[in-house]
């Protein structure tokens, strides 16, 4: 493995999102460790046996450009998550309207949702008043505990 074929790795394993990735060959042994704050990887490299050909043995932390991280333009915005695991249903049956759309105005207490879970289907309920912003899940989908669900300006 040649060092163009190494920085393709380091690239490709830092822009996967995966945290860390092991690369075991006859003579090499390569581990790669991102980390999720600006996903700079972290490189262990070492050759096992000699040979001629080889890069040199090198144990280094090199560091790919780091993105400067963009501005959360969501920040402003209340994120409404999820408080049990189920399937996400934006109608309360599938002859009837969604309860809420983006640009839809809530009021505490209005129901923006309904999660099966066990056969049972929980409404899920505002707790601000604000405007719809963002909807984050797709109808039908399985959400987990916490996931965000919506997002809401609550000016």
């Amino acid at each position: 493995m040649d060092l163009k074929e190494i920085q393709n790795l380091i690239k490709f394993v830092a822009n996967s999102g995966v945290a860390e990735v092991k690369l075991e060959m006859d003579d090499v042994k390569i581990t790669i460790r991102t980390t999720l704050e600006g996903n700079t990887p972290e490189i262990t490299y070492m050759q096992q046996a000699p040979v001629s050909h080889a890069l040199p043995q090198v144990a280094t932390t090199q560091a790919l450009v780091p993105v400067a991280a963009p501005v959360d333009e969501n920040s402003k915005y209340i994120t409404i998550k999820s408080p049990i695991i189920g399937t996400f249903y934006r109608k309360p049956s599938p002859d009837k309207p969604v309860f809420v759309e983006v640009g839809s105005t809530i009021g505490k207490g209005d129901v923006l949702c309904v999660i099966e879970a066990m056969k049972l289907f929980n409404e899920i309920e505002s707790e601000v008043s604000g405007k719809i912003v963002k909807i984050l899940v797709d109808d039908m989908s399985p959400v987990e505990f916490d996931q965000p669900l919506f997002l809401v300006d609550p000016s």
